[in-house]
């Protein structure tokens, strides 16, 4: 049997490299996205290729708004919601690589309310009330990066969705119940809003203190914020709406307000170059451009190792149609999940090689990172709901571009 060695990965990634460069000229990548966007008729879309080194292509199409007409650009700002995750999770894994958590403690020695959790179990029949029992497991830091502690979104979760409309603004704000005993299932919810909790707890600084001090200024990330100062207004995308005639209508650009607190599951602003920076620190396996240590190389490849067992991930009913359609990252397929990262078992047909890592963000914000090509992209939209067909023909169109037309 011949073994991958580190020199066939190379070269596979140069010799991609050399396909794509040819690709990406005014008959290749270029024309695929636009063509693309302006065939599902995309507002605004923007999007980049790299490997681990170095740019291969970038694009952007579409207007920033409706009223200026201003061109997007590779320096369009976008809320990549979701994709904040991955941050959040490298900045509680730094924690980890410096001694100071534990990923299979329980997280309640940082967060005390997390203490007593209780599992839903149903609904009484008679007076449709929730009923709630002790956990019997303790939620730990694995169990929060890999969606299996047992929070859930109310979009993608019916019985949190039902508990939810029940418990109302007041009662969601507090700490909610679990879904399923911690470690059981895999489902997406607010696991990562906690894990940036811990770290705020854990350093004594806010998010946004921590990751620009550690994640995102260390790699360079200028333009990667919770806060979008008023300089950088002109450079923001407007987001959009499905109507139900099936028309998108745009909401109003503001300027964003500073906010009271820093969400671990969402809430960043940043651009494709931005972005790329970051999955060429997980490509170097954890070193930035210059050569700075961000994670421990092997830590990334805990990242990159799905850590929920015969699990499925990936797949997601929605509740909430307005701001999601049903999520099927990997249709037909049993995807795992690591620390941060969705992982793909198997290759996407004519796309991203099996063990690839991946995430996505609310307004249709995608991102995928290839360890065995030596190659990342990200591309992003900005419109609800999420993977809505449009978004995922364009997605798909995309990363045909990249690999198919590539040479495979």
């Amino acid at each position: 049997m011949h073994l991958i060695t580190r020199r066939d990965l190379e070269r596979a990634a140069l010799v991609l490299l050399a396909r794509v460069r040819k690709l990406a000229g005014a008959t290749g990548l270029d024309e695929i996205l636009r063509s693309a966007s302006e065939r599902r008729k995309i507002p605004a879309a923007a999007a980049m290729v790299a490997n681990a080194e170095k740019t291969i292509w970038s694009g952007a199409f579409g207007t920033r708004d409706s009223a200026s007409g201003m061109p997007v650009t590779t320096e369009s700002i976008f809320a990549i919601a979701s994709m904040t995750k991955a941050v959040t999770s490298t900045a509680a894994l730094q924690l980890v690589d410096a001694g100071k958590l534990k990923l299979d403690e329980p997280v309640a020695r940082h967060l005390p309310q997390l203490g007593k959790l209780e599992v839903l179990h149903g609904f009484d029949r008679d007076t449709g009330k929730p009923i709630l029992r002790p956990a019997a497991k303790p939620v730990t830091l694995r169990r929060l990066l890999t969606h299996t502690s047992g929070f859930a979104y109310d979009t993608w979760d019916e019985s949190m969705f039902r508990y939810a409309k029940q418990a109302g603004p007041a009662g969601t704000g507090a700490v909610p119940p679990l879904m399923f005993e911690p470690g059981t299932r895999w489902q997406y919810g607010t696991s990562v809003d906690w894990a940036g909790r811990l770290v705020e707890a854990v350093s004594g600084q806010t998010l946004e203190e921590y990751f620009q001090r550690h994640v995102l200024g260390p790699l360079g990330m200028k333009d990667t914020s919770y806060i979008l100062p008023p300089e950088k207004f002109d450079r923001l995308v407007s987001t959009w709406e499905r109507q139900g005639d099936g028309s998108l209508a745009e909401d109003p650009r503001k300027q964003p307000a500073v906010p009271k607190s820093f969400n671990g599951g969402g809430g960043l602003y940043s651009t494709v170059g931005d972005y790329t920076r970051f999955m060429q620190m997980i490509l170097r396996r954890g070193q930035g451009a210059g050569g700075e240590r961000i994670l421990d190389a092997k830590t990334v490849g805990m990242m990159a190792t799905n850590q929920i067992g015969g699990l499925s991930a990936g797949k997601m009913k929605t509740f909430r149609p307005d701001r999601s359609s049903d999520v099927q990252f990997h249709p037909g397929f049993t995807d795992g999940f690591g620390l941060g990262f969705l992982i793909n078992g198997t290759a996407y047909e004519g796309g991203r090689s099996a063990g690839s890592l991946a995430w996505a963000g609310l307004y249709n914000t995608f991102y995928w990172i290839d360890p065995h090509r030596g190659v990342c992209a990200v591309l992003m939209m900005q419109f609800l709901p999420f993977v809505d067909k449009d978004a995922i023909g364009v997605l798909n169109d995309f990363e045909r571009g990249v690999y198919v037309e590539a040479g495979g």
